[in-house]
């Protein structure tokens, strides 16, 4: 009977623990065309995925825009503190140029390749500047392998991203920019 019991709350445990794993690696992207689900890669990005779910989840990416976005590329978005188009320091001609109050990120390149779906930290020449922004990858970028770091990808509505509006501008730049309408841990 003991043993009966010992295997049933090993087996309870398993299950509860599994389900709040996995909902703590999935988030919600909501765009105006609908939800993206994207599941985050905490093994080999754990603080670029801590970042991007502290921000996330205190509201910080809420309404802020893509500001380049390049067909057959990928969407750039995230410069919360120039992107946000509801708060008063949005710029759209800065956007692009700004992260969070947050230190920058060291890199954690790691052996994900940049395929149709995959979300990687944008940052500058120093692969040690990763903040806030980040990309999803429209098509493979294979180019970008061990340059960026991924950490997550779209397992659901990728549909969504690439109804996001194309830049019209030099590099991709958009001048009547989609936004990210929320988006939230599960």
């Amino acid at each position: 009977m003991n043993k009966y019991l010992i295997n049933l709350l090993v087996l309870v445990n398993l299950i509860f623990f599994n389900n709040v794993y996995a909902k703590e690696n999935f988030m919600i992207l909501k765009l105006k065309t609908g939800d993206v689900k994207i599941e985050l890669f905490d093994d080999v990005a754990p603080k670029h995925v801590e970042r991007i779910k502290k921000l996330a989840n205190d509201g910080a990416y809420d309404n802020v825009v893509f500001h380049r976005v390049i067909d057959g590329f990928m969407a750039q978005t995230g410069d919360v503190r120039f992107g946000n188009s509801s708060s008063d320091n949005f710029d759209l001609k800065r956007a692009g140029m700004g992260g969070s109050d947050l230190p920058d990120l060291k890199a954690e390149f790691n052996d994900l390749p940049h395929e149709r779906g995959t979300l990687s930290m944008a940052r500058s020449s120093d692969p040690n500047s990763a903040n806030s922004q980040f990309f999803i990858c429209f098509v493979a970028t294979p180019f970008l392998d061990r340059q960026y770091t991924v950490f997550g990808k779209v397992v659901e509505g990728m549909e969504h991203v690439d109804k996001i509006k194309r830049g019209d501008g030099p590099n991709g730049s958009v001048s009547d920019p989609d936004k990210i309408i929320s988006f939230k841990s599960l």
